[in-house]
């Protein structure tokens, strides 16, 4: 038999009073005026037209053929596709560093590297510039998303700091730019094509080295450094191994699901990458990364996109089948990656959500950021992985 304890007398609410102040309503109310906020427009608007009914089919039907114009309207802006209403992701127009930069003996370099802190392509940069210890020979500005898809910088924030910790929205340290499309367009010719993040950036000539992530993250792995070869020789065959099946199914492979224009475009996409994923859970089941005990380029480029996924990938993106939560291997491997020195230091949770959330209007109208999942916190991400 269940036994309650009665509370002491002293912590008992006082009913008595408490109802006495509450505002009487209904046939019987009175005693003063009744506090009702005053509607606003839209909803007085509806009330006149029709009452506390539903809105009339022919208006919903109206609005939803408009909306749904308007969308693929912008997704085609937003995320070019095929007839299928398959994502395509445009080429980069800078895809590679070129021989002569890898040729440069180290005081010559005069690079400075754009990022923004949502994007999982600019994030491999950062991490790769971190754990090589090249903070203070590459630079870095940090832009914000804007609400028209730009990339913005502000004169608040430190844009970086030298020590690789602390990354925050800043100014361009390297110009003193407004907007990232400045930059791009400050380059001789001029540039008219898409302004993104990563870039790097030759700031004695004033031209673009690279906008491909692993064209930037290939050339900082080759610049001497004081932390591990993420390419090693022996690796280089397995590492593009890996990539083959994780760039297009999970890396990319979020992104098609989220931006699919066709039920059949993200039915597609979302077998593909839930497939990888079980592959994947299957293989870090018997190996701590990708190509053994080391740490390469590939497991990298599979962190970024892993350490977002609950956070807004499994959401916004419809990525629903699973949670990386419900992959141990996979889970454990993404905190195992996130606890080494540097790494935790490169990802801005608030940053990533309000780039997703409050930036992609098509996907999110509302504007309204959710709750940040619980196993998505740092103290999460911290516990023991227990892989080695």
């Amino acid at each position: 038999m269940a036994v309650f304890l009665q509370p002491p007398l002293s912590s008992v609410p006082k009913l008595e009073s408490a109802v006495a102040s509450w505002p009487l309503r209904g046939r019987h109310g009175g005693g003063g005026p009744r506090m009702c906020a005053a509607p606003d427009p839209l909803t007085a608007v509806a009330g006149l037209l029709w009452g506390r009914s539903l809105p009339p089919q022919a208006l919903v039907a109206a609005v939803r053929t408009a909306w749904s114009a308007a969308w693929h309207l912008m997704m085609r802006q937003l995320a070019p596709s095929a007839r299928s209403g398959t994502y395509s992701r445009p080429p980069s127009a800078f895809p590679s560093v070129s021989d002569e930069y890898y040729a440069l003996p180290l005081e010559s370099l005069r690079l400075h590297l754009y990022v923004g802190l949502p994007c999982p392509w600019a994030h491999r940069t950062i991490i790769v510039r971190a754990l090589r210890s090249l903070e203070s020979l590459i630079p870095v500005s940090i832009a914000s998303p804007g609400a028209d898809g730009s990339w913005d910088f502000t004169d608040g924030g430190g844009g970086g700091a030298a020590g690789g910790g602390g990354l925050v929205p800043g100014a361009d340290r390297a110009g003193g730019r407004r907007t990232l499309r400045e930059i791009y367009g400050s380059r001789r010719g001029g540039y008219e094509g898409r302004s993104t993040v990563p870039m790097l950036w030759d700031s004695a000539k004033g031209e673009v080295v690279c906008n491909e992530s692993y064209g930037i993250v290939e050339f900082l792995n080759s610049i001497p450094g004081g932390g591990p070869d993420l390419s090693p020789p022996e690796l280089r065959v397995r590492i593009e191994q890996w990539n083959q099946i994780i760039y297009p199914n999970v890396n990319n492979g979020v992104y098609r699901c989220g931006f699919s224009q066709s039920q059949e475009a993200y039915d597609s996409a979302a077998e593909k990458l839930f497939e990888t994923l079980e592959l994947l859970e299957a293989h870090l089941a018997v190996s701590r990364y990708l190509c053994g005990d080391a740490l390469t380029l590939a497991d990298v480029c599979l962190f970024t996109t892993l350490i977002r996924f609950d956070l807004v990938y499994n959401v916004l993106f419809r990525c629903t089948r699973k949670k990386l939560l419900e992959y141990p291997n996979l889970h454990g491997y993404t905190r195992d990656i996130y606890q080494i020195p540097k790494v935790a230091a490169t990802c801005n949770f608030d940053a990533i959500m309000d780039g997703y959330y409050r930036i992609l209007f098509p996907l999110n109208p509302s504007n309204i950021r959710p709750v940040m999942p619980s196993g998505c916190s740092h103290e999460a991400l911290s516990k023991p992985h227990n892989r080695g």
